[in-house]
């Protein structure tokens, strides 16, 4: 995998190699959304991975739909999240704060003020949501008006702010897996008939705008944003639209030189190319389930500048050097991956550690 181990350039930092931590939900934030020493730790000892993308954080009340998920909104989470990225630079590795606004995929149960949820369109997702009272369906939201969707655009320009402040190096949005601002790109989720709606560029509208809203505030080479083309997570169906929506979305972005785009890669490789041809920043392709084996393929070839891996270095605090060295790997323990406290999060071993699991 030789050019896995090539230096790269994203935004204003630069990776010592390829590979990079997906963001991963792991839930274990306080009640109030401040990140933890734990979470401090977890995040560090993966600082090898070079690039770290956080866990989505909720950039406002509206925004949160899981327990436990950390923000970036109020004076007590940036003082938190300060204490994982001083400790994260310390190990010498990059942060980046994925901004995620989960939309209709929530259930007032689990936010602050316990109203309902807002989304582009009255539309429930149609699948069920843990609370502390176990799993329920996540209720119809209520349907955005054009005051709501610039209040979520301010939103998201303070979290970035915000995030920059508490020393992360950038900021991700979160426009796949079924969450608000990929419930705007796709019709079954989006039903409007003002200007974010009905016709592709009308639904790409509110993502394009946050994007150059967090881009203005911050810094495009401290923006990436995130797609998952035509997968259907949280009740999303984007059906013949896809490359026609993503095509318009990406050339749309091109202009505002963000640091990178990121996609989870599911299928549509003709896609996936033109993509890479408009694209000229920074690529990072997800490839969920890849083999071991395939891992650097897209590097190799072009596709992709950056790879990043998610469950192998969640139970491999070492990937990188376990890789490198064709070292074997810890299996992930998904009964672990969502709550609690350090089993499955911070006692993974490594290849210089005892065994603790």
């Amino acid at each position: 995998m030789p050019t896995l181990w090539n230096e790269v350039s994203l935004g204003r930092i630069t990776l010592p190699h390829r590979l990079a931590m997906a963001p991963m939900t792991r839930s274990r934030a306080l009640a109030d959304g401040s990140p933890t020493p734990l979470m401090a730790e977890y995040y560090t000892q993966r600082a090898s991975m070079g690039l770290l993308i956080t866990e989505g954080t909720q950039p406002s009340d509206d925004g949160q739909g899981y327990l436990l998920t950390p923000g970036i909104y109020r004076p007590e989470h940036v003082a938190a999240w300060r204490l994982v990225t001083d400790a994260v630079h310390e190990a010498g590795a990059h942060m980046f704060l994925q901004l995620m606004h989960v939309g209709r995929n929530a259930h007032p149960d689990n936010t602050p003020h316990h109203r309902p949820a807002l989304a582009p369109s009255a539309i429930a997702p149609g699948t069920e949501i843990f609370t502390a009272t176990g799993m329920q369906l996540s209720p119809p939201p209520r349907e955005m008006t054009s005051d709501d969707i610039a209040t979520t655009i301010s939103d998201f320009q303070h979290a970035a702010k915000n995030a920059i402040e508490a020393g992360a190096d950038g900021v991700e949005l979160h426009g796949a897996n079924g969450y608000l601002l990929h419930q705007f790109l796709s019709p079954n989720a989006n039903h409007r008939s003002d200007q974010y709606g009905g016709s592709t560029e009308n639904r790409s509208r509110f993502v394009i705008e946050v994007a150059a809203a967090v881009a203005e505030e911050i810094g495009a080479d401290r923006v990436g944003i995130r797609f998952s083309p035509g997968q259907a997570t949280g009740g999303i169906d984007e059906g013949n639209t896809v490359a026609e929506q993503y095509h318009h979305l990406v050339a749309a972005l091109e202009p505002l030189g963000l640091a990178y785009l990121h996609l989870v890669q599911i299928g549509d490789e003709e896609l996936l190319r033109d993509i890479r041809h408009t694209w000229s920043s920074a690529l990072l392709v997800h490839r969920p389930g890849r083999d071991l084996d395939s891992l650097s393929d897209d590097v190799e070839t072009g596709t992709a500048d950056v790879v990043p891996v998610g469950r192998w270095a969640l139970a491999n605090p070492d990937f990188s050097e376990r890789l490198r060295h064709n070292a074997p790997l810890n299996d992930a323990d998904p009964s672990t991956f969502y709550g609690g406290g350090a089993a499955g999060y911070t006692d993974y071993p490594t290849l210089t550690s005892p065994a603790q699991k």
